[in-house]
């Protein structure tokens, strides 16, 4: 997908502020939450493997509920990482300390020819 010039510099803006991880590194976690902030649509279109969905228009709404514990280790992905890099920076502004967003997001996954899965 094309983005738009101001988009794209807005997450430039706030990726120095956020830790991204890579696929591989990813891989190498354990105990992390996996969020899949991608819209409803593309969620029933296929994610990963023992993620959670919490859209990007809801995360920072409902966050607290399904996360109390501002400690929670989260990882959010996206289609591409930029969404979900702009939900790791508002989380953390939140309060959340151990956020991160999955570098590539779901195009990264999918390169590596990895599983995903479908409700």
């Amino acid at each position: 997908m094309k983005h738009n010039p101001a988009f794209l510099a807005l997450v430039e803006s706030i990726l120095p502020k956020i830790t991204e991880v890579t696929v591989e590194q990813y891989q190498s976690m354990t105990d992390w939450n996996l969020l899949d902030v991608r819209e409803d649509s593309e969620w029933l279109q296929g994610h990963l493997p023992n993620a959670q969905h919490l859209g990007r228009g809801i995360i920072e709404r409902d966050i607290e509920t399904r996360f109390p514990d501002k400690q929670s280790p989260l990882v959010l992905y996206c289609g591409g990482g930029y969404r979900s890099a702009l939900a790791a920076n508002n989380l953390q502004v939140m309060g959340y300390s151990k956020v991160v967003s999955l570098a590539g997001g779901y195009k990264a996954w999918l390169e590596r020819q990895l599983p995903i899965e479908h409700d």
